[in-house]
């Protein structure tokens, strides 16, 4: 091998690595990106050190949906993952272990196993959306999110609702730990 055609092949292997790490780049930073979930406030759908695919795409050009579940960016500079319950214009009450959204019950089948465990009252305690965040509705161009673990979840209840521009992103699809691979609800 002469000495041009090395050095033709090790350029040639540098682009390749070159656009290689730039894909990985734009598709992490735009697209989709690891988070391990830190705690137990998603209990009992999501656990402590699971790996999950944080989906970046809808999140950039669109609103979430209710019952998302997504990670923002918290006040306490951290990320944090919840589950969104209130869009902008809903009214949110919490009676008796139900929700309540514009005055309709919702189910929420992800706490059934939860509740059923609860034997010293209510899993989520009464409240009013005006209790949380002094307001009749949640504002325009934010979400109200709570944890599955009601009892152990630092979510709107406390640090109030969550600006869209905060929100990384869905997640829904666990890789790590092998056994809990696949999509939750």
């Amino acid at each position: 091998m002469t000495e041009e055609t090395k050095k033709n092949e090790l350029w040639e292997w540098t682009k390749v690595l070159l656009i290689a790490f730039g894909l990985a780049a734009i598709i992490r930073y735009f697209l989709f990106t690891p988070i391990v979930v830190d705690g137990e406030s998603m209990m009992p759908t999501l656990e402590d050190g699971d790996k999950m695919i944080v989906n970046k795409i809808g999140y950039t050009i669109g609103e979430p949906e209710r019952f998302d579940i997504v990670v923002f960016h918290a006040p306490e500079q951290k990320d944090y993952i919840k589950r969104v319950i209130g869009l902008p214009g809903d009214h949110i009450e919490y009676r008796d272990d139900q929700l309540f959204i514009n005055g309709e019950a919702y189910d929420e089948p992800y706490l059934d196993e939860y509740k059923e465990a609860v034997t010293d009252g209510t899993l989520t305690e009464d409240f009013t959306l005006e209790d949380k965040i002094q307001r009749e509705t949640v504002p325009e161009g934010h979400v109200f999110v709570m944890g599955d673990n009601r009892r152990f979840s630092k979510d709107s209840r406390h640090i109030g609702v969550i600006p869209f521009d905060e929100i990384i992103g869905s997640t829904s699809l666990i890789f790590w730990p092998m056994e809990d691979m696949g999509f939750v609800k």
